[in-house]
């Protein structure tokens, strides 16, 4: 029965790969699922003319000339307009922002990970400061997101960070759910690794699972060691990128995104005209050779992939390599021979799929499952995993395995010098869950930073503020050299709680010491539940990859909501100056750019105090009364439909129940009595009321046997 059941499931892949090879051969315009492959033995660059690695020091820190003209010219030519656009004559501030002679603070924004939720959390929250958001703009939070410079993701962040740009820099609302021109939307009712449902044998998951197994095979095929960060990557590429629709989502008509690149970007409309903030995504690495499958430490290097290159920033590496090539081996900067080059390693699905591969702690081999995913989605990963491993060549399964670019640098200092591989994995695996590394890096000389934090750090699945105490702890011992200075923040998580800073927006760094300011003010927007009282949707569990269209656009419009109505102490309703205060903290930090003093204003004053963390006097939670913590499914399905449905009607089954209870104790009497009466002269006899045929035990162990799912040895 084994031998069958594993021949018929070898058919089934082999058939689907040998369809979606049909299909992709008779569609070849929009490109095919076999793009994932890498090209290989490129002609390299002349490297007596051009170098693929950029080496410095803390010390002596320099960016990308291209991020350097990038943001010049999005400096010069973008953001007067937009700071224009957003503040007006800054008469509103009681400022004439004249005064600040075009001397605007650099703003940055970090979307932490999450999943989906954090994903569809930042995607409200960017349209709650979005100028061309209706709503946003009218409350004054509209314009943020236009004059920011910089925006980081890391897992789920990396997500929506990454769909921005490969579908152009679109309206908030129709990048998620779609319009009826050129956005399909992220179609996240349909699930991320089953997106047929459970069976994992159906016509269409087959189709799916297939379409992703060949793009990994060909990958292979190239040469190129591959792991489950692979086909986990082509699965979000199928909602995140711009090739797939509903109506192709089972086809092969497209390339799902197989052959877009990150340093594409460059190319792209929105990017060549400046109108969005320069994208960077974080991804930690797992030192060579540990075999950790817990929690990092903090002094593994964490690197940073921009259109432009992979780099480090880290003292212990500080150097970067051009994308474009970031597929090759190279040692001590230089490739095996001239001809030894790979380009197209670095496909946009790869590069969010990197940022999230959390896998390292999340497989269990010995139970044959993947902790925290439902059943399905488990048994979905593992089932992939099992063909991935049958047909190409892996290296660490559980991680992403890059090519080390950087091997023969910096042997005193980088602890896989020696390596010919780097192992990344999800960004947050040091409990960095956001994104501030890049931020804080001293040659971008950010001076305010915007922090949209979906991270799921309790057990209703709000943050409590462990990400910035990580990050705040790495940089003051790890980073010193090299990053910014964190600004003070509360000493623990419980204090977080207890200062209510996790329910409401709140500034970091308002009153630096030194000018110029030491740290960067930090702009905290956290998910939190709705100021008005009422029941959260936003706070969904990390893991959860399927939401109904119904609970994504709850979910949007709840994050939009609190974006742009900030808090009123002891009561739940906006604060009609929070527009006004977000202004204020956006451009505070352009005071302190002169040799003269520029006092603050008066209403921005008030808006500090209101806002702005003060160590000294700490604000309090009960500040924020009738705040509702338990997430409330606003779309229950199957089972959870039904226990909601027992849930809301307790009392009243409880009292059917009593009274049918109460039915059934008489009619039992009653036939009891009858059947004394009919048995009474008659003597007891034992009979056998249920048998079951060995022939249907024999079926349904098949049944079982043939369900169960078994990872193959490896």
């Amino acid at each position: 029965m084994g031998h069958s059941r594993n021949l018929r499931r070898c058919s089934l892949f082999l058939n689907s790969l040998n369809v979606l090879s049909t299909r992709a051969q008779d569609n070849p315009s929009p490109g095919s699922v076999i793009d994932y492959a890498p090209s290989t033995n490129v002609e390299c660059p002349d490297l007596s003319t051009t170098s693929l690695i950029r080496v410095f020091t803390p010390q002596n820190q320099t960016l990308h000339p291209a991020e350097e003209e990038y943001i010049s010219n999005r400096t010069t030519l973008v953001l007067p307009g937009a700071w224009n656009d957003w503040l007006g004559d800054g008469s509103l501030l009681s400022y004439n922002l004249t005064m600040f002679e075009g001397f605007y603070p650099k703003v940055g924004i970090a979307i932490p990970g999450g999943g989906l939720r954090a994903a569809q959390f930042a995607a409200g929250c960017l349209s709650g400061i979005d100028a061309r958001n209706d709503s946003a703009k009218a409350a004054g939070s509209g314009g943020l997101l236009q004059v920011a410079s910089y925006i980081s993701g890391l897992s789920g962040g990396s997500w929506i960070t990454g769909s921005l740009f490969f579908n152009n820099w679109p309206n908030i609302n129709e990048l998620v759910l779609g319009n009826d021109r050129d956005l399909a939307g992220w179609k996240l009712d349909l699930p991320l690794v089953t997106p047929d449902g459970v069976n994992l044998f159906s016509n269409e998951n087959q189709a799916f699972f297939g379409s992703v197994l060949w793009s990994v095979i060909a990958k292979g095929a190239a040469g190129i060691d591959t792991s489950m960060t692979d086909p986990w990557s082509r699965m979000i590429s199928y909602h995140f990128l711009n090739q797939t629709t509903r109506a192709n989502f089972f086809t092969n008509d497209s390339a799902h995104g197989a052959g877009q690149l990150w340093s594409d970007i460059p190319s792209l409309p929105a990017f060549r005209q400046y109108q969005a903030p320069f994208p960077i995504i974080v991804a930690d690495s797992r030192p060579v050779g540990s075999n950790l499958t817990t929690i990092l430490s903090p002094e593994p290097v964490v690197y940073e992939i921009t259109p432009l290159e992979l780099a480090s920033y880290d003292p212990n590496l500080s150097a970067g390599v051009n994308l474009t090539y970031a597929g090759t081996h190279l040692v001590n900067g230089h490739p095996e021979n001239g001809s030894a080059c790979v380009v197209g390693f670095d496909q946009a699905g790869f590069v969010m799929g990197t940022s999230a591969s959390l896998f390292n702690q999340l497989f269990d081999f010995a139970r044959n499952e993947v902790d925290q995913f439902s059943d399905s989605d488990s048994a979905g990963l593992l089932y992939v995993l099992a063909r991935q491993l049958r047909d190409v060549r892996t290296r660490a399964e559980d991680v992403a395995n890059w090519p080390n670019p950087f091997q023969g640098l910096k042997n005193d200092t980088f602890e896989d010098s020696n390596s010919s591989w780097l192992e990344l994995l999800d960004g947050s695996s040091n409990q960095e869950n956001i994104p501030y590394g890049p931020l804080f890096v001293k040659a971008r000389g950010l001076d305010v930073i915007v922090t949209v934090d979906g991270s799921s750090d309790d057990t209703n699945n709000w943050p409590n503020g462990t990400g910035l105490l990580f990050s705040a702890s790495r940089q003051a011992t790890i980073l010193l050299s090299s990053h910014q200075q964190f600004p003070p923040i509360p000493q623990t998580p419980d204090d977080f709680i207890e200062m209510g800073l996790t329910s409401r927006p709140t500034f970091f760094g308002c009153n630096p010491v030194q000018i110029p300011p030491e740290y960067p003010l930090v702009i905290y927007l956290p998910n939190s539940p709705p100021i008005s009282g009422d029941n959260p949707v936003t706070n969904s569990e990390t893991f959860q990859l399927t939401y109904t269209i119904k609970h994504t656009k709850l979910l949007l419009q709840q994050a939009h909501t609190n974006t742009i109505s900030g808090f009123t102490p002891n009561a739940n309703i906006a604060d009609p100056n929070w527009g006004l205060c977000l202004q204020c903290a956006a451009i505070d930090r352009a005071r302190y750019k002169f040799n003269r003093t520029i006092s603050r204003s008066a209403i921005c004053s008030q808006c500090f105090e209101q806002y702005c963390f003060d160590p000294q006097n700490p604000p309090s939670k009960s500040e924020l009364p009738n705040r509702k913590y338990l997430f409330v499914d606003p779309d229950p399905q199957g089972f959870t439909k039904l226990n909601n449905f027992f849930t809301e009607n307790k009392s009243k089954l409880i009292g059917s129940l009593v009274g049918f209870v109460g039915f059934l104790a008489i009619l039992t009497g009653g036939l009891l009595w009858w059947k004394w009466h009919q048995n009474s002269k008659a003597n007891y006899q034992e009979i056998t009321t249920f048998h079951r045929d060995e022939n249907d035990a024999l079926v349904w162990q098949h049944h079982l046997e043939y369900e169960s799912f078994e990872l193959q040895s490896h």
